[in-house]
């Protein structure tokens, strides 16, 4: 998947994604604890309205775990990825947040 090779080994900015992530009954796409930020990359699957109920209900779960979700079509990805990255890296933490958050440790 195009975006896991661009979010793998740390690529953007340093932070550390993984993929395939579980939250209580729910799998994220991808994670970054640092950021507690869940990205999702939704297809054709996602449209039915089944799905989209599903999707709210894992959303608001998450959310309520304190994490922040992030949603991208396929498309999204593919036809814009650089409008993608710009946009999970406005909710990953600055450089002088993460040393405050070392120095508090």
């Amino acid at each position: 998947m195009l975006l896991w090779q661009l979010l793998k080994n740390r690529h953007l900015f340093g932070f550390k994604f993984r993929r395939q992530h579980q939250f209580g009954d729910y799998i994220a796409d991808f994670y970054c604890h640092e950021a507690r930020l869940v990205v999702e990359c939704d297809g054709p699957v996602h449209e039915p309205n089944e799905q989209w109920h599903h999707d709210q209900n894992r959303d608001a779960y998450m959310i309520a775990q304190g994490l922040r979700v992030l949603r991208f079509t396929n498309e999204q990805i593919l036809d814009n990825t650089e409008n993608v990255l710009e946009e999970i890296s406005k909710y990953l933490p600055s450089r002088a947040e993460r040393s405050a958050g070392e120095e508090g440790a």
